[in-house]
């Protein structure tokens, strides 16, 4: 192939040299399985320059998915608790993964259980951003649980849509005072 894009045929390897040497370009060996073996003429330094610059535009459009932690104690108050749901919101946001980490010091290594309704407790009020990914789970004097941004946004529409669509009645029922009374008076 030609610089252009052009096909000039099947050639030797020795006029295609010959070729590239005229126009002052490389000959690169693109296909060498393909039978015969394929070969370009251009200026392979400009292709190696424009391929790194491919490349460094696709690595700023990236985003590298970090992994932030959120640490509590089991016997958090409602305002720190809110900070660290805060904090969790934010990291989901930006795309990163959150690990909730309860830390027991002590004797506090017995009420694991209270640790893990903290950590679902955390999972239930960020579930329209998150979904879990590990549950919680013990490693050491710790209680850990990662969280992994939501995909697809749920609708706090829909959830209201569902459980709008119990049964209502529609028939208002007599008040029990006279229904008692007409039930004693009919057994008299």
């Amino acid at each position: 192939m030609d610089a252009d894009g052009a096909q000039l045929g099947v050639i030797s390897r020795e006029e295609a040299l010959e070729v590239a040497k005229e126009r002052e370009l490389d000959l690169v060996l693109v296909s060498e399985k393909a039978d015969p073996p394929v070969c370009r003429i251009m200026d392979y330094g400009k292709f190696k320059f424009e391929q790194e610059k491919k490349a460094k535009e696709a690595k700023k459009k990236s985003h590298q998915t970090e992994v932030k932690e959120v640490k509590m104690r089991y016997k958090i108050d409602q305002h720190d608790y809110n900070v660290r749901i805060g904090q969790a919101v934010r990291f989901l946001k930006a795309g990163d993964k959150v690990k909730c980490t309860v830390i027991f010091r002590g004797r506090e290594i017995q009420h694991t259980a209270l640790a893990e309704t903290l950590l679902r407790r955390m999972a239930k009020d960020l579930e329209e951003q998150a979904e879990i990914q590990q549950a919680p789970k013990r490693e050491g004097r710790n209680m850990i649980m990662f969280l992994t941004p939501r995909k697809t946004p749920l609708d706090k529409a829909d959830k209201e849509a569902q459980t709008t669509t119990r049964a209502v009645r529609t028939i208002t029922a007599p008040p029990r005072a006279k229904v008692a009374a007409k039930t004693q008076a009919s057994d008299s």
